[in-house]
């Protein structure tokens, strides 16, 4: 079976490279494997057990990530990425949910929802869920975005 959804793969490589498009999702649990973009991309984050699966991506400076979020648990959270200045203002904050902002989505229990943040620069940011407690439980992810090659 191993060998099976390897060759899969092989061939989502094989076929998005010919087409001129970009592998779009990470190859292993954290996320620290593939480094996504540049341009448009979709990441599926899975929320389970009050943690984010993948926790941690990799993008070139210059991609747009649309974040699909699905959260498999039986209570509320949210996913917030974003520079330092927005994680304080939510922790500062007391807003329930988010309206749609890019790089914020807040989810019920079995929701999926959407957001979209665009990785414009090198730097390394933070997905938080800053209801209450849950940061401090642990979760916490990150995107690392990396010059974008040569």
């Amino acid at each position: 079976m191993r060998a099976l959804a390897t060759a899969a793969a092989a061939l989502v490589v094989a076929v998005a490279v010919a087409a001129g498009g970009y592998v779009v999702a990470a190859s292993d649990e954290d996320g620290a494997g593939d480094v996504l973009g540049p341009g448009t991309t979709t990441v599926t984050i899975t929320i389970r057990d009050s943690r984010y699966h993948p926790a941690r991506i990799r993008v070139w400076e210059g991609t747009q990530v649309r974040f699909v979020v699905r959260n498999e648990d039986p209570i509320a959270h949210e996913l917030v990425v974003g520079p330092e200045s927005v994680h304080t203002r939510h922790t500062t904050g007391t807003e329930p949910a988010h309206p749609p902002v890019p790089g914020e989505v807040s989810l019920g229990p079995g929701q999926t929802g959407a957001t979209v943040y665009e990785f414009d620069r090198p730097s390394s940011l933070r997905t938080v869920c800053h209801l209450p407690r849950h940061e401090d439980y642990g979760m916490v992810g990150g995107v690392e975005v990396l010059p974008r090659p040569a």
